[in-house]
């Protein structure tokens, strides 16, 4: 007799205040990002429930409160996204986000679902442990938050705070020097892209010996190389300089075996993917809604 189906809700979660883009259509690409994965997605029988976030417009203003932009309108949203997946009750949790940001409120709510038994398996450039000390954009404090760190207002909403030992970043290869400090101060496990180009060896060997139960999948699009995948933030046709950052070194197709073999060795109990932005999209849609002819 087979096991039932776990219970799955969809969430689609367009937040863009967590990584509030100065660029020529701030807020934007985010929120368009999130409805275009949730497009892009295949279809499911599972509810899809919408996170309510204002959208952006023009003459939005980006209020930096206590070191970080948007931080009333981000505790709001988190709380929404919480009672929503305590009303549904869920077992399995999909997003498609939005700012990284978004896999607070559902990781959130599964490491207590599951009483601490879930491995988080973090797909990043970026470990995403930073402070208001650090930088004004929360979408780079949301692990950190969910330690137990991070922002305090956002990591109060975190019932049961993620342990280290829980967690395994693939992809963070290089970071600034309050990151690997945190790093080394509470020793979480990182796996860097060229120990996964060839094969999941060393993740797949992580979550044999972790004896978890459940596994959280965290995917920030822009562990992607920019050079082979332009829908990210590190490939923006409007910026003449970006941001000092480390970059992706993956390709599509790498992290699609990854994903893969962790679905055959263990239950996925959630997943996020986020800070998908779909320039080329975009900026074609912007153009179609010049044209008087297409109203």
């Amino acid at each position: 007799m087979s096991e039932p189906r776990p219970k799955t809700l969809r969430l689609l979660f367009p937040q863009w205040q967590g990584g509030y883009d100065e660029t020529e259509y701030p807020g934007q690409i985010y929120a368009f990002g999130a409805r275009l994965l949730a497009f892009l997605a295949p279809e499911s029988p599972a509810p899809a429930i919408e996170v309510p976030v204002p959208a952006w417009h023009e003459g939005t203003d980006a209020p930096e409160e206590g070191g970080v932009f948007f931080r009333s309108a981000l505790l709001a949203q988190a709380r929404a996204a919480a009672k929503i997946l305590q009303e549904h009750r869920p077992d399995r949790v999909l997003t498609f986000g939005g700012d990284c940001l978004v896999s607070q409120s559902p990781l959130a709510y599964l490491n207590e679902r599951y009483e601490g038994r879930l491995g988080v398996l973090w797909i990043d450039a970026h470990p995403d442990i930073t402070t208001p000390a650090d930088f004004n954009h929360a979408h780079a404090m949301v692990l950190g938050n969910l330690l137990g760190y991070g922002e305090p207002g956002l990591a109060n909403l975190v019932k049961k705070p993620l342990s280290p030992s829980q967690i395994t970043y693939v992809g963070v290869d290089s970071m600034f020097g309050h990151e690997s400090a945190f790093l080394a101060e509470h020793g979480l496990n990182r796996i860097e892209s060229t120990a996964v180009r060839a094969d999941s060896g060393p993740v797949l060997e992580w979550i044999e010996k972790s004896g978890f139960e459940q596994v959280f999948i965290h995917l920030d699009i822009d562990v992607l190389d920019p050079a082979f995948f332009r829908s990210q933030l590190f490939a923006n046709p409007d910026v003449d300089e970006y941001i000092e950052s480390e970059h992706g070194k993956l390709r599509l197709h790498e992290v699609a075996r990854l994903l893969q073999d962790v679905d055959r060795a263990t239950t996925v109990a959630g997943m996020s993917i986020a800070e998908y932005m779909p320039w080329d999209a975009l900026n074609l849609k912007k153009m179609l809604a010049s044209l008087s002819f297409m109203h």
